[in-house]
């Protein structure tokens, strides 16, 4: 509408993986955009990011940029320590701080948020003036579950992830690509190690950030947390997090217990009627969720749904998203647009 309030928006770390993906999905919903002013280190100075067609030129990230651009909305995707240093900067020139990073998730002052289901904790913004958004792997994971929860209540969940070097940025993704490359060239064994700690071609990695004292790895705990936090309940949860040899698209295999009895066609009807969920579960047609038919895609995809061969209240499913649209950008970009709506014109 010809009325409708416009913000002035930077996107942190705009020439990034996530960054991009933000500024990509800015374009495709017609965000309320009076200004955008993609911001990033000095190295990148120079630089530009093309937006509706147009090239923008790439701004340094200072402590008082956010005060000279009269930004609104702050969109971070650019490290933890970055948003612990200049997030407090954008708080205080008036902007509201959607944050991609860990900094923030854990601080109770802050709210975590998935907007399919946790939407009213945007509302707690004004005690921080940040929201955090959570964890690739935990996103696309409360999405299956919070439909399930409340029709079945959910008591524990077992999951493993198939997680992309995406989920460990651009360049994780180039050693991946050349690791490939140098195994064609029959040199794989001189491929350096540099993103991961193991080779990642033609091999998977059970080991996703470091591990802690109980056996876990951080990203393993991380989606223990999360969840708690975002559903406002405690479940117990186990997860195994394995970096697998995709670019995009994280694949988890679940195992849910309930307090009642569920039935998988049930569950299978009420997951295709949450939002922004996909069924893709017709197994003799060999349909099913997979990251390569996740990439650029908004939604999160569940399929193999079934029930457990020993149990009534036990039920499996495999859920799929792009990790760096659902698992970050898209997540990011839905909690600013919720904001606007609860939030922006008040």
């Amino acid at each position: 509408m010809s009325d409708e309030r416009k913000y002035n928006v930077a996107v942190v770390g705009a020439n990034g993986a996530v960054g991009e993906e933000i500024l990509t999905i800015l374009q495709e919903i017609d965000f309320p955009l009076n200004k955008l002013v993609p911001l990033a280190s000095a190295r990148s100075l120079g630089k530009s990011v093309e937006f509706n067609g147009k090239s923008i030129a790439i701004k340094e990230l200072t402590n008082d940029i956010f005060k000279q651009e009269e930004i609104e909305i702050a969109l971070f995707s650019a490290g933890g320590s970055v948003s612990a240093e200049f997030a407090p900067d954008a708080v205080k020139a008036g902007a509201v701080v959607i944050d991609n990073t860990s900094h923030f998730r854990m601080d109770e002052h802050v709210p975590l948020v998935v907007p399919e289901v946790n939407p009213e904790d945007i509302s707690k913004w004004k005690d921080t003036g940040v929201i955090a958004n959570p964890n690739c792997s935990t996103i696309q994971m409360v999405q299956a579950l919070k439909p399930l929860d409340d029709a079945y209540n959910l008591l524990r969940v077992d999951v493993s992830t198939y997680q992309a070097t995406s989920g460990a940025g651009k360049t994780a993704m180039e050693e991946l690509v050349t690791q490939m490359q140098d195994f064609f060239a029959f040199k794989l064994d001189e491929s350096e190690h540099k993103a991961f700690n193991q080779q990642i071609a033609l091999n998977v990695i059970p080991q996703i950030d470091v591990f802690t004292e109980n056996g876990y790895t951080k990203e393993e705990m991380k989606m223990v947390n999360e969840t708690t936090k975002i559903m406002h309940k405690e479940i117990a949860l186990s997860a195994t997090c394995v970096r697998v040899p995709t670019l995009r698209g994280h694949a988890e295999s679940l195992t849910l217990t309930f307090d009642s009895e569920v039935e998988a066609d049930e569950a299978r009807v009420l997951l295709s009627k949450a939002p922004n969920i996909v069924i893709l579960d017709n197994p003799e047609e060999a349909l099913y969720p997979m990251p390569c038919t996740c990439v650029d895609m908004n939604e999160t995809f569940v399929g193999r749904i079934r029930n457990d061969n020993y149990s009534k209240k036990m039920l499996h499913m495999f859920v799929v998203a792009d990790n760096l649209r659902v698992g970050a950008a898209t997540n990011a970009v839905r909690i600013a647009q919720k904001w606007v709506e609860m939030e922006g014109n008040k």
